[in-house]
């Protein structure tokens, strides 16, 4: 998927096109792409008891290892908890890419403790991507948040775009101090929904769509739904079986609600294909899941069983971004003229931004078997406009982040940050700006490789 830049999710039936950039974005994202399901973890932290409606087939267990399922957890956190198991599972493994908050409630309907524990997560592991998974009732209010927190894929569950089939999936909603029911209950929830996937893409954050299907009742619906997604330029449809056996305790399953046959699903799925990129090694996560999609490792990152002391986190990032442009170029980033370089760019695509000016930098490995992209890490972004921005506190930090890399490339830097980028082995070029990523670093590599390959022997 990395390197996709034509056919991709062929599981799907569907024939999609993708940029380069695109893939890349995804690349990485065990839920998102379905290679990178089988190299790169995910983590989901329970930080969001609470829950602003009561779906049918949802049961929130707390305390419970027993099952896996949407919805259930082991033990429930608090931001700076949050924080700490992070920093261990981030150091134990380092195919972890991916730290999400979906639940065991909805995020959005505890947005203090969820936007904490992003700002946390943001803070102290710059190379993680952020994701959120929501029922889209609280959505447009937060959505600029979302955006400002770093967050760059949003999950959100949509079941109908009819309200009378809502009504039947949902008990009640709770929404600026008023309860909900019924159709008018049905109609807010897809009205809030539908603005809040329109925000988000207007953002540039990546959108996915779950769709639990319900045979009795919103089978002949969803093919209508992805139609919607794919005009409203909707990125993934998940539609997953509903699970509903009488164990799990919920309403529909106490009251014996059919769950789908493989035959069903397969079928709906491949109706919804006709228009939008179906996912189908989705798992139906646990809300405190930890590694590979299939696996589940939470259990052995139980909190009172981790170490009080924190991970130093710079090593584990050298660390972590070895192992994973490994992963990502086959073995190639082993080799003796391999090298990581970063780039400032807004839309990646093309070196296009200041070295003040960026709030991140990719990250790619590049030797003699091509460009392979590694990771996007967060970096404050210390310069303003301020004749003094290269004396702030926060380019020091940027320095800091990038101290493994052999060269940095953005369309313009200052002299001051210059100079302290080469005193740290660290190359500076600007030599390439506004030309295309892949190309650009390709063509510097082959130019400069034999004095790097010596100034890396002698350092």
């Amino acid at each position: 998927m990395g390197s996709c830049s034509g056919s991709c999710h062929p599981e799907s039936g569907q024939t999609t096109t993708l940029s380069r950039a695109m893939s890349e974005q995804v690349a990485n994202h065990p839920c998102y792409s379905p290679t990178g399901s089988h190299r790169f973890a995910r983590m989901h932290l329970a930080v969001a008891p609470a829950c602003n409606m009561q779906c049918h087939y949802c049961n929130r267990k707390f305390d419970c290892s027993n099952e896996s399922r949407p919805g259930v957890v082991s033990e429930l956190l608090t931001p700076k908890q949050a924080l700490h198991k992070a920093l261990h599972v981030a150091a134990a493994l380092p195919q972890l890419s991916v730290i999400g908050i979906a639940g065991p409630g909805d995020p959005l309907a505890n947005p203090q403790k969820t936007f904490r524990t992003l700002e946390l997560l943001k803070q102290n592991l710059p190379d993680i991507r952020l994701c959120l998974s929501t029922n889209g009732l609280a959505l447009p209010k937060y959505v600029d948040r979302i955006a400002d927190l770093g967050v760059d894929h949003v999950t959100i569950t949509i079941n109908t775009l009819d309200a009378y089939v809502a009504a039947d999936i949902y008990e009640w909603m709770a929404y600026e101090g008023r309860s909900y029911k019924g159709l008018t209950a049905g109609q807010l929830l897809i009205d809030q929904q539908m603005e809040g996937m329109r925000k988000l893409v207007e953002k540039g954050i990546l959108v996915k769509i779950n769709s639990v299907l319900i045979p009795r009742l919103n089978s002949q619906h969803l093919p209508e739904l992805s139609r919607e997604l794919q005009r409203q330029k909707v990125f993934l449809h998940n539609v997953m079986p509903l699970l509903a056996k009488p164990e799990y305790g919920t309403h529909f399953g106490l009251n014996h609600e059919p769950e789908p046959t493989t035959e069903q699903l397969t079928e709906v799925r491949q109706q919804c294909g006709q228009s939008i990129v179906q996912m189908t090694h989705c798992q139906q996560c646990r809300a405190d899941a930890i590694g590979l999609l299939g696996e589940d490792r939470s259990q052995q990152f139980n909190l009172a069983d981790l170490s009080d002391k924190t991970p130093d986190y710079h090593e584990v990032l050298v660390n972590r971004t070895k192992i994973q442009a490994d992963l990502v170029s086959a073995g190639a980033a082993d080799d003796e003229d391999a090298m990581l370089v970063a780039v400032a760019s807004k839309e990646q695509i093309a070196i296009d931004q200041h070295f003040g000016h960026a709030q991140s930098f990719l990250i790619y490995s590049v030797s003699s078997e091509g460009v392979h992209f590694v990771q996007r890490r967060r970096v404050p972004q210390y310069c303003t406009g301020d004749e003094q921005c290269d004396e702030s506190s926060d380019v020091q930090t940027v320095f800091q982040i990038l101290e493994d890399i052999d060269a940095v490339f953005c369309a313009r830097i200052g002299m001051a940050p210059w100079r302290k980028l080469e005193a740290q082995h660290t190359t500076p070029v600007v030599d390439y700006a506004w030309q295309p990523i892949h190309q650009a670093i390709a063509q510097w590599w082959q130019v400069n490789k034999p004095e790097l390959l010596a100034r890396c022997e002698v350092s």
